[in-house]
């Protein structure tokens, strides 16, 4: 599938014929859409991160979808996270097809669902994509929101176009808000104007009343061709990785020495294992970005007189593209060009539909640090979580490649590890002599380790565990019997539930 083509701005977003004001879509002609919007209906269980061989109970949820080329569903990410059973509905229709899933993009809330049955496609017809409507336009969210189990449609009008964050990605992507009521059971349904589609509804601003968000076409297509580019997978916005600093400062632009009537951003930091490390520099002044310029306030031109973060100009890269930069060093003005990559991080921010990770010996539990982990601690688990592990997850990055945070997640007490168990929660540093790299380095050293008497592990702080590899190797078994546990190294739990190709 590729993504439908139409006429595009210098910006490169698609616009909408429509003028000042568009009417909006009267109620026969919504009823036109209907056909294609669908109700997905999700079985989830999500893992057990502090007993990462088991899995939570299961739930039961209910979503929304809708029908468009190549016979694919479009819906949000979150409505089939961490699925074990999916099925779809068309409206009007009493039966329900078992669906799968085709792609999956958490990071942007979005995900491709179809059906083998041949009887769901009977009668369907997609629904077209449309660009980003104009503030003030009406438009009109379809969906199978809670309350009942027929279709409903709201209508609101368009308040603002700005990045916002993705609250099931943990990111910042382009998002429309509107003021039509976006409720649990919406997520996934199309946001209609002149009989096109230009969002997905997604989510709403917790405490407000009828503000709610929807994902634009602009992201709908990246998400796409990334998927039609990568057979099937999807890997993500890329990045610079680098944090900027405003220069609103006059005396601070006067320092770096930007002539008068040049604007732009400092470099403050760059990320490790990037190309931006290789190429840029910190207090390198950012002038332009692509041939746009740079606001002091990091804005580029949008549409209309707005503007918008220059990072909207990198939302529209895939991984391995180039941006151009012109910046100012010492004096200098100069071309670079850096490849996007979508950032690795070093503690994974969110884990949908993949498998823990863990390594079990002698009843001490080890796990690399994830935030799923630290969530596990509440809805407030910044301030319940263990205070360093927090740290680390929100401002630690990677400095080599196939780092992990290794930690002693807990002790499953035996007499071989009597007196460890008030080492929970501590980063792994070293194991018989060599620094830990990843989980997977450390049941290495373990496993090379069981040809002597004993086997030496170096907490941080400067703990020290010793384990008698005789009697741990004597009671391994047993701990794991009476803990009913099957699996007790577990290090290719990051391989996808998902990996189809359509």
């Amino acid at each position: 599938p590729t993504a439908p083509q139409g006429p595009h701005s210098a910006l490169g977003v698609r616009g909408l014929d429509t003028h000042a004001m568009a009417a909006p879509d009267t109620v026969k002609e919504l009823a036109d859409s209907f056909e294609a919007v669908i109700k997905v209906f999700t079985v989830a269980a999500s893992p057990n991160w502090f007993m990462p061989w088991q899995t939570k109970q299961q739930r039961e949820s209910t979503g929304s979808g809708f029908i468009i080329e190549g016979r694919r569903i479009l819906t949000n990410a979150h409505c089939v996270a961490d699925q074990s059973h999916v099925m779809i509905r068309k409206h009007g229709d009493p039966m329900k097809y078992t669906a799968r899933i085709v792609a999956v993009g958490h990071e942007c809330d979005l995900a491709l669902l179809t059906t083998d049955d041949e009887r769901f496609w009977e009668g369907t017809s997609p629904l077209p994509l449309g660009g980003i409507p104009e503030l003030q336009d009406p438009v009109a969210v379809i969906g199978y929101p809670t309350g009942g189990d027929n279709i409903s449609v709201s209508v609101g009008v368009v308040s603002r176009v700005e990045p916002q964050q993705y609250t099931h990605g943990a990111t910042s992507l382009l998002a429309i808000q509107i003021d039509a009521a976006i409720n649990p059971g919406n997520s996934g349904g199309p946001a209609i104007l002149n009989h096109q589609v230009v969002g997905v509804a997604f989510q709403s601003l917790e405490g407000a009343e009828n503000i709610g968000f929807i994902i634009p076409v602009p992201i709908i297509e990246h998400f796409l061709e990334d998927v039609r580019r990568n057979n099937g997978f999807y890997q993500g916005f890329p990045a610079l990785g680098i944090n900027c600093q405003a220069l609103e400062n006059r005396q601070l632009r006067r320092y770096y020495g930007m002539r008068k009537g040049e604007s732009g951003v400092l470099i403050s930091k760059i990320r490790p294992l990037t190309d931006a490390a290789n190429k840029l520099q910190s207090h390198d002044v950012i002038l332009e970005l692509d041939g746009q310029r740079v606001g002091n306030d990091g804005t580029v031109p949008f549409r209309n007189r707005e503007r918008i973060s220059f990072d909207w100009i990198l939302s529209k890269k895939y991984a391995g593209d180039k941006c151009v930069l012109k910046v100012l060093r010492d004096g200098e003005r100069m071309d670079v060009a850096v490849e996007a990559q979508p950032l690795e991080q070093l503690v994974p921010i969110q884990m949908y539909d993949l498998l823990p990770r863990y390594f079990i010996y002698a009843g001490l539990i080890f796990v690399p640090l994830t935030q799923p982990y630290l969530h596990e601690y509440g809805e407030d688990w910044y301030n319940t979580s263990p205070r360093k592990l927090c740290d680390r997850a929100l401002y630690w990055e990677q400095q080599e490649k196939g780092q992990e945070l290794v930690i002693l997640s807990q002790v499953l007490q035996d007499t071989s590890n009597q007196g460890f168990e008030t080492l929970c929660n501590l980063m792994v540093i070293e194991c018989n002599g060599s620094k830990v790299r990843n989980l997977s380095h450390l049941a290495e050293l373990m496993e090379e380790g069981k040809g002597k008497p004993f086997q030496k592990l170096i907490l941080e702080d400067n703990r020290v565990i010793v384990l008698d590899t005789a009697m741990a190797e004597q009671c391994h078994r047993g701990i794991l019997q009476r803990h009913r546990i099957d699996v007790d190294v577990a290090l290719q739990g990051t391989e996808p539930y998902v990996r189809s190709v359509w």
